[in-house]
């Protein structure tokens, strides 16, 4: 391959150097030119052996130039190094290779007498194999004979022309590498080479348009003329436009002029291979020409005089001889039979033609001739043997062999190609195309063979140009051939006989020399569309139409059909799909190794390199794929979700705790998964996208983190567990300021709280409901040992409230037949352990109204704790836009209503308990003296209740003072409460010392009016109806204080009978609260009836 490409770059070079030469010679720099001896124009003049420099000073001096003067400058600098003029710096080229010439040298170079010298660049030069260049490049002997030249010496390259002059116009562009698109024909044993093959395929064209009647000979003016209007028409007017080619010749001699230019043919050539196919027809009337052994009648017609150089005649000679031996012996149609033996003799004819030019002129001459006699009797018989199944006939069948044909086929179809810009079909395609037709019957093309070989050398174009409408041109003619089902019985017979077997390869058939070439180039760039398509999906889309095309037709082939080769599109698309993921899938993680990684995990940024490959995937590429597999967006998605999902499973699971790698790479995978579940449900419907995503074997990130951060919220939990006690036992119980009335400690605790919610989301791995419920269930528990260590220091409601005194009667007793009853009363006396209120730690109101609104901040804030964790989740799942549905999701409509039920419950609890607990504190314990003790004494007009109303007032107020507004309603009503059961406990357990008469109804009833209206307080304490209620228990004892002790005892008498059977006595009441009355009365019938009935004793009062 390096071999070719440098002899391609010599070829190149060498033209461009004739290019700049011709337009010198032939323009006005040159003062004068003296031709060398026995040259007359320059076509005569080997440009190749003349000197640029020596040309270019002439220029610059306007001074005469003498060629032969240039061509001895040329040889004597042959074997120097090549200098540029650079000023004072020897910058020079090495002429050998440095790799084979040793070790460079160890001593220092002799210095230069230069008074400043720059560094030598020193450069090698591409070093070409001399064997390639000396037989197929190069036309003189040796490129580094010093000796001095003769006119014999100067070879004529004949291709120093107009179409040399046609290579400096070309456009610059970029040409990309095809050898992957050689076609599968074996090469030829001769060595014939591309510019062979070219050469007599315009010889072929020529013969075939000759059989029309239109080939002529152009005279030599006409032919001059012809090229300076060539020169002309290459060159830019003013406008930039190209000058208008009406000056070219109309009909068939101006397309065989195009065709001349298009093929690179030089005129001299062109003018003696008219002359020589013109001359072979003189004496054979009624033959055809293209009926004619082209290679032998030239050979036979054209002769050494023709030829200005004699090693020019030589290897055009060669070719000739080439031709026929690779036509006739080596690649024919049909087998040789009984001819078979003349073969040897045709080789050994060859050999002598070409021995004969080293022989003396007169013997060699005779050889020659002797030879070519010999030569056409022995070929005449090989080429006009039948071949091509019904397409016999007249034709001349000397190429045969479709190697051979199609190859030069190929090179009259790349005439098509515009000279100027190899991206671009010429104007006259058309023409040119049917012109070619004529050669069909010569090269045995049919319409099939046609379409395959213009299709692939269209489609090779394209891929040497990258130009987008040459690759149109190739679909078009692509979709042009026909299947097998679409060919006639004797096409499909002549393509089974075209077959051709390739050193590593497989017997092929015609169809697989051509399309095997396309479909390797096209499945290697589709199997990685990521890197070969980047310019957009317009040219994929056409370069998948092309495989399926060639594809289809290859696999109508019998050789394809037995391998295993994809059955429909959508497989050989997935193919497609799989490969190209992968290779892109490798690269992105070749280059994410190579990142820095000290901020990120790679496992992280591999993630998000793909979810890019994929948006790019969705955007340029699957909308193309899924036009043949309607699926394609499932294989892409679910491949690369597998193949991420092999390098997270390691990780996942050897991730034990919540480091900075798993916080960084968990939302990342998750993003990727979510991104690839959504991009297969937008292709599909919703049931088969649930089917889909079922197959997909998920990479559980939700669950693994979850378990890591239910890890992590057991040991946050146990942190606050641990801070809630330690602010607890620091706690004194002291408002934080006048404004704040709550205590620091509960501030603290929802400090830390809040904390370990913002660390909770600060985690930004995927979390199901089950971690947020864990850290709802923390906190709650928090709150409520928050609570119940407020209300654990409180004392016992009961070891307030002074025991109640033992039930006695009044010391008169009254003759009353009494009836033994079951004793209602507690006669025991009091056990001497029993505390009193006065040895109780009792806490201050002051301190109780704090933990009050200590307590009401936490509730409060708890549903701003709540509101603001739900909204937070919120805003986190509808981040990370889950596709899946989660149940936990479902179950949020009503566990959100009892997130903090446990708290509330509790917290609500200890506020009643203390607003209870404070009332009664405040009743039994402050104002024990005036209430419990002095109230009632000695009678009830002695003491009465609005003495009372101004130390309870005072409590009120320090109440109101200190408790915050929302709570004041609700210690109030519990002081309210504790002062009625204060009065209760007076009037019904007021002990001996209290006697209370029907007439001191009406008392008690207006003490009950002033405590209920100090209550309401005119509307500014508690509601009305708040206090009615409460006051509603008491007066209907006070009612019954009024009855006559003969109605009490009648009334207790029925009502001991009606509690058996679960009712009440007459008045509304139990038969308790009628002993207690009976028990303050201090009449004889009362005390009678109590110590026969109750055996209670009388007082000592």
């Amino acid at each position: 391959m390096e071999e070719e490409n440098a002899i391609e770059l010599l070829q190149r070079y060498r033209r461009d150097r004739r290019v700049l030469l011709d337009f010198i010679l032939s323009g006005s720099l040159i003062k004068k030119v003296v031709m060398p001896p026995g040259a007359v124009t320059l076509d005569d003049v080997d440009l190749d052996q003349v000197s640029v420099d020596y040309v270019l000073n002439c220029a610059k001096k306007s001074t005469m130039l003498e060629l032969s003067e240039a061509i001895r400058d040329y040889h004597d600098h042959t074997g120097l190094p090549q200098m540029s003029d650079t000023g004072s710096v020897g910058e020079f080229y090495l002429v050998t290779d440095p790799e084979s010439s040793g070790s460079p040298p160890r001593r220092p170079p002799p210095t230069v007498p230069v008074p400043a010298v720059s560094h030598v660049a020193v450069s090698t030069p591409p070093v070409f194999p001399p064997s390639p260049i000396a037989s197929n490049v190069s036309r003189s002997e040796s490129f580094d004979t010093t000796k001095e030249l003769t006119v014999d010496d100067i070879e004529d390259f004949e291709d120093d022309d107009d179409v040399s002059v046609v290579e400096g116009f070309r456009a610059k562009r970029t040409l990309n590498d095809a050898s992957d698109l050689a076609v599968k024909l074996p090469s030829f044993s001769t060595g014939i080479s591309d510019d062979d093959l070219r050469e007599t395929a315009y010889e072929v064209l020529l013969a075939c348009a000759g059989a029309t009647g239109g080939l002529i000979v152009p005279s030599k003016e006409k032919k001059k003329e012809k090229k300076s209007s060539l020169i002309r028409k290459l060159g830019r007017s003013k406008s930039g436009s190209v000058v208008s080619q009406s000056q070219s010749a109309p009909g068939l001699v101006g397309l065989l002029e195009t065709m001349r230019v298009q093929m690179e043919i030089s005129e001299s050539m062109d003018i003696r291979t008219r002359q020589g196919l013109l001359n072979a027809l003189v004496g054979k009337a009624g033959k055809r020409m293209d009926t004619l052994l082209v290679p032998l009648e030239l050979l036979c017609c054209i002769s050494r005089s023709e030829f200005s150089d004699k090693k020019a005649f030589i290897r055009w000679q060669k070719r000739q001889l080439k031709v026929l031996e690779e036509g006739l012996v080596n690649h024919p149609a049909v087998g040789f039979g009984e001819s078979g033996r003349k073969t040897n003799e045709l080789r050994i004819l060859l050999a002598k033609i070409e021995e004969a030019e080293f022989l003396p002129s007169s013997s060699g001459e005779i050889q020659r001739t002797e030879c070519l006699r010999s030569l056409r009797e022995i070929a005449i018989p090989l080429a006009e043997r039948p071949a091509r199944g019904d397409l016999t006939g007249e034709i001349c069948h000397w190429s045969d062999g479709y190697h051979l044909n199609v190859r030069l086929y190929e090179k009259l179809l790349l005439s098509v190609f515009d000279m100027l810009d190899e991206g671009k079909l010429t104007e006259e395609v058309e023409e040119i195309l049917e012109l070619l037709k004529s050669t069909w019957r010569v090269l045995g093309i049919t319409e099939t063979i046609h379409h395959t070989c213009y299709a692939w050398v269209l489609f090779r174009q394209y891929v040497i140009t990258r130009e987008h409408g040459i690759l149109l041109h190739a679909l078009e003619q692509l979709n042009k051939i026909p299947l097998m089902e679409q060919r006639g019985q004797q096409e499909r017979l002549h393509l089974k006989s075209l077959r051709s077997k390739v050193e590593g390869e497989r017997d092929l058939s015609f169809l697989q020399s051509f399309l095997t070439p396309i479909q390797r180039w096209t499945d290697k760039h589709l199997g990685d569309y990521h890197m070969h398509f980047n310019e957009g999906s317009a040219a994929m889309e056409k370069i998948v139409a092309a495989a399926m095309i060639t594809r289809r037709l290859l696999l109508e082939e019998p050789e394809t059909t037995s391998q295993s080769l994809p059955i429909s599109d959508r497989d050989q698309i997935e193919i497609y799909i799989s490969s190209s993921i992968k290779n892109a899938f490798s690269r992105t993680v070749q280059v994410v190794e190579r990142v820095d990684m000290s901020n990120e995990h790679p496992l992280a940024l591999l993630a998000e390199e793909l979810k890019k490959l994929l948006k790019r995937e969705s955007v340029t590429f699957l909308p193309v794929l899924s036009q043949r597999h309607p699926q394609a967006t499932v294989v892409s998605g679910s491949l690369v979700h597998k193949l991420y999902g092999l390098r997270l499973k390691p990780f996942s699971d050897g991730a034990e705790h919540l480091t900075d790698d798993v916080i960084s790479v968990f939302p990342a995978a998750e993003s990727l998964e979510q991104f690839i579940m959504a991009l297969i449900t937008s292709v599909c419907h919703e049931e088969n996208a649930e089917i889909l995503l079922k197959k997909l074997n998920l990479y559980q990130i939700e669950t693994k983190s979850g378990t890591l951060v239910l890890r992590w919220i057991n040991s946050q939990l146990g942190r606050i567990l641990g801070w809630v006690e330690r602010v607890f036992q620091q706690e004194h119980w002291d408002p934080i300021s006048p404004q704040q009335r709550h205590a620091g400690s509960i501030v603290e605790v929802y400090r830390i709280v809040e904390e370990t919610v913002d660390q909770f989301f600060g985690l930004k791995v995927p979390m199901r409901f089950t971690e947020l419920n864990s850290l709802f269930r923390g906190i709650d528990n928090a709150l409520q040992v928050y609570a119940n260590n407020v209300v654990n220091d409180l004392a016992s409601k009961e070891d307030l409230i002074p025991p109640v005194p033992i039930l006695t009667r009044y010391k008169k007793e009254a003759g009353i037949k009494a009836f033994v009853k079951k004793e209602l009363f507690d006669t025991r006396v009091p056990e001497p352990d029993e505390l009193r209120p006065s040895q109780i730690s009792v806490l201050t109101t002051p301190t109780l109204c704090v933990q009050l609104n200590t307590l009401y901040y936490a509730i409060s804030h708890l549903n701003k704790l709540e509101d603001n964790i739900w909204e937070r989740w919120t805003s986190k799942r509808s981040h990370e836009k889950l596709i899946k549905k989660s149940l936990d999701e479902k179950s949020k409509s009503f566990s959100q209503k009892d997130t903090f039920e446990g708290s509330r419950k509790i917290i609500n609890a200890a506020l009643d308990r203390i607003c209870e607990y404070t009332g009664t504190k405040i009743v039994f314990c402050d104002l024990r003296v005036q209430f419990m003790d002095n109230l009632y004494k000695p009678s009830v007009s002695g003491y009465r209740l609005d003495a009372l109303i101004e130390p309870l007032d005072m409590e009120l107020s320090q109440l109101c003072d200190i408790v915050v507004e929302p709570l004041r309603d609700r210690i109030v009503t519990s002081l309210l409460q504790a002062s009625l059961d204060g009065l209760l406990r007076v009037i019904l357990d007021g002990g001996p010392s209290r006697v209370f008469f029907p007439s001191d109804a009406k008392l008690l009833e207006e003490d009950l009016e002033i405590l209920k209206e100090f209550f309401i307080s005119g509307g500014d304490g508690l509601p009305r109806g708040v206090v009615e209620n409460q006051v509603a228990r008491v007066r209907h004892v006070i009612k019954l204080h009024g009855y006559e002790t003969r109605e009490l005892i009648d009334d207790l008498k029925s009502a001991s009978s009606m509690e058996m059977q679960g009712g009440k006595s007459k008045l509304g009441t139990d038969s308790k609260t009628l002993l207690r009355i009976l028990c303050h009365r201090t009449d004889s019938e009362a005390s009678q009836f109590l110590k026969k009935q109750y055996k209670i004793p009388s007082s000592s009062v």
